[in-house]
Order: C-alpha cells, then structure tokens, then sequence
C-alpha cells in the first residue's frame, strides 16, 4: 500500500455525511498527545488510529509502512498526504482552523515565537527526555535512565519555568500549538516521578492545561499510557 494514499480510509466517513480530513495516528501518553489536544481545540473532525510502538502495528497493520520512522505522532489527511513530527504536525492542525491564534500569521512577530518555542521543546526538550538507556520504545523505564535525563533536562526545564514567571502560556499569555507540545513535557515530568519543586511555574502552567476541557477530554480518550516500571 502507497503510504500517501489515504483516500480509501476517507471514504467510509465521508458516505456517513460526515468529512473528516485527518487522521492521527497516537500511542497513549506520548508526543502524539500534543497534535490530539491541538485537534480537540481545534474542532476539526477527525478520527483516532491507536499505535502499538511495540510491535509496531496499527488497526491497519504494519505501522512502519505508513511511517517508517516508527514513532507517533502521524497524521494522514485527505489532502496532503502523511505528515510526521511533532512541531510539524502541531503546526499544520494549526494553519487548518480560524483560530489563528493557535498558529500566528505567517513571517509574523508571535509566529516566530512560536516557532522558536516548538523547535526547543522538540529538540531540546523531548528529545533529552527520550533516554538511549531505557529499555523498550518508551520514556526512561529504569533507575539510571531516569537519573541520567534528569540531569539533561533540568537546566532546561528550568529556562521555561523562567519564561512563565509572569504570564499563563508561553506566546502572548494564550494558548497556541506550543503550548500542547509544552503539556507533553510536564505530563512525562509528573508521570517519571520528578519533584517540580524547583518549577512552579511549570507546575501552574500543567495545572492550568489539566482545566481546560479539550486536555480532559483527550486523556479520558487516550487512557492509561504504558509502563515506566523498570523492565527486565
């Protein structure tokens, strides 16, 4: 199958008088989470597709062949093809809804902004959380994995807390697609377990998302992510 072609998986909603343009492909608790809360803002119909990064299957079957890259977060639509990365994704849902705020006018002051914002928190953030040591395609799952991203990620962490000492989100103080990406990262940081003691304002902020219904809604979804036990 032509990992481009999505018509097909379209379809079916579509003769159900009902357009649906993306579909995302998630695992529970990971990055794809952010792209799920962009697209519950949003209000865009689409449809959920659940990934096992185990055994790398879909509904649909091999999951590799739609995205060979082998992680979540996916999104197939019915225009332009399969689309991955996070930043990436976040940044498309965005330009897809009037609520321009989620993604600012292109080349303008706050959409440099936030895209400074999703390119830290992709490359300096979500990828000092993912350990080489851990065991299995997860978050950090032993003692020493856990110790060893602490160690990378505390110094970073603490620059965001910096910047929302005196306003609620990250970009104009409203929420935009950074700020799903952001909500990831203090879902992993209360989910491994780490003190936010020395991150208040990351604590409010995480507090803040947990409020809004389209967050309550995706983790009602999404459910019990996988394990971070130490694995054998």
């Amino acid at each position: 199958m032509n990992p481009f072609s999505f018509n097909c998986y379209f379809d079916e909603y579509k003769n159900k008088g009902r357009r649906i343009v993306m579909k995302l492909f998630y695992a529970a608790g990971s990055s794809s989470m952010a792209p799920h809360i962009l697209l519950e803002e949003s209000g865009i119909p689409y449809v959920l597709e659940k990934v096992n990064l185990d055994t790398k299957t879909w509904n649909g079957g091999d999951y590799n062949s739609l995205n060979p890259k082998s992680y979540v977060p996916a999104l197939a639509t019915d225009s332009d093809g399969v689309l991955t990365e996070c930043a990436v994704v976040l940044e498309y849902i965005g330009r897809q809804t009037n609520k321009e705020h989620f993604i600012d006018e292109y080349r303008s002051k706050s959409y440099w902004k936030q895209r400074m914002w999703l390119n830290y928190i992709a490359t300096e953030l979500h990828k000092n959380f993912i350990s080489p040591f851990r065991k299995g395609n997860w978050l950090p799952n032993t003692a020493d994995s856990k110790s060893f991203v602490y160690k990378r990620v505390l110094p970073r962490l603490k620059f965001v807390d910096n910047a929302l000492k005196q306003q609620d989100y990250l970009v104009n103080n409203e929420f935009s697609a950074p700020d799903a990406y952001l909500f990831v990262i203090t879902n992993w940081i209360k989910r491994l377990g780490y003190n936010f003691d020395d991150f208040k304002n990351l604590q409010s902020f995480d507090a803040r998302m947990r409020e809004r219904s389209a967050v309550q809604r995706v983790l009602r979804q999404e459910g019990k992510a996988h394990t971070l036990q130490e694995k054998d």
